[in-house]
């Protein structure tokens, strides 16, 4: 897409967005730069116990849990007032107190939802939903104890719209992706990667290796192109979360754990809330208690990539790739946000800090 030999003049940003393909997704993409992030434990209790979870790590699941409507009423309205415009629900399991998911959703009206799936969300929380899937039934039922767990989770969400499954990449589960989301597409379910990264401590079998990477980069791309109608990724989102350098190495992280700036972006404006309605800066992160250097999380790349816009304003291929991952975010993240066809069809290096 660039049509410049190497040598010739370096691209001005008017001129890359002049690119028509590229002005008209740069014009869809940007109208959703007011979207401000916190992220709230709407309660520790859990209907499963996964290997490798990353809530039961840590402080935060002994906070106190605090289940007054009226205060988590209060709390959002004060969050609306300092300006999050997008609130993100997890916990250990947000589905057992839709009560208070609800008081968020009336007073936050975008925000998703990070469930197990067992337990449906009533349909007026109009939130997106990240379902969470570790690979085909019998992974689950070893790793997460739970049995049955795709046909359950399928049969909660059959038809509904603000349902995303997010198929999580260990080095035990890449061929079973194959399995996984042929059969969510054939369900008519749209479904997104993530990849495990492993919490502060964590030793276990699921922290990836370099080639347990590299076979999963050659699977997202195999599924991608097999289901490019269900699956939400771009070749971009593969480099990503799948190179051997973690997110913060490559990108530099803009959550207040890794950034001390409280000047500008996430440093100033992102707060990880406990199930007792209070937070830390020093631990504030999309997914808390994660090892930073291991960090390819979806929810923490949805930040930290599309923060580094002006590190890819380089030429349209490198730009083009950063576009096609910021449409995949909000596809993944904002009900109603529909994705287009990826504009840079092959991988591009991420560009270095201070390009």
């Amino acid at each position: 897409m660039s049509g410049r030999s190497p040598g010739e003049a370096v691209w001005k940003f008017s001129e890359i967005v002049a690119i028509p393909a590229v002005r008209e997704r740069w014009e869809k993409v940007r109208r959703y730069f007011f979207l401000r992030e916190s992220t709230y434990d709407m309660t520790h209790r859990c209907n499963i116990r996964c290997d490798g979870c990353y809530y039961f790590n840590g402080e935060k699941q002994f906070a106190a849990e605090n289940n007054d409507p009226a205060a988590w009423r209060a709390l959002m309205a004060a969050e609306k007032e300092r300006g999050i415009t997008f609130a993100v629900l997890a916990g250990a399991e947000p589905s057992l107190v839709p009560e208070l998911c609800r008081v968020c959703a009336e007073t936050i009206p975008l925000g998703a939802i990070a469930t197990n799936g067992l337990t449906t969300i009533p349909r007026e929380i109009d939130y997106r939903i990240h379902i969470s899937v570790w690979g085909n039934d019998a992974t689950s039922k070893a790793i997460r104890k739970a049995g049955h767990m795709l046909d359950r989770q399928i049969a909660n969400y059959q038809g509904d719209p603000r349902a995303v499954f997010v198929y999580t990449f260990t080095p035990q589960n890449i061929l079973e992706a194959a399995e996984v989301t042929r059969r969510l597409a054939l369900c008519g379910q749209r479904v997104t990667f993530n990849m495990f990264s492993a919490p502060v401590g964590y030793a276990g079998a699921l922290r990836h290796t370099s080639q347990s990477l590299a076979a999963t980069a050659e699977m997202m791309a195999c599924l991608l192109a097999d289901y490019p109608e269900s699956v939400l990724f771009s070749p971009y989102n593969i480099v990503a979360h799948t190179h051997v350098l973690g997110l913060h190495a490559l990108y530099s992280c803009s959550y207040p754990r890794m950034n001390p700036s409280t000047a500008v972006g996430l440093g100033r404006s992102f707060r990880q809330y406990r199930t007792d309605l209070q937070w830390d800066r020093g631990a504030a992160c999309c997914v808390p208690d994660t090892d930073c250097a291991d960090c390819r999380h979806y929810a923490a790349g949805s930040a930290v990539v599309t923060a580094r816009m002006y590190r890819h304003a380089t030429d349209p291929d490198t730009f083009s790739a950063w576009l096609d991952y910021v449409d995949t975010y909000l596809a993944v993240w904002v009900r109603g946000y529909d994705k287009g066809p990826n504009l840079c069809d092959h991988p591009v290096t991420p560009p270095p800090d201070g390009q």
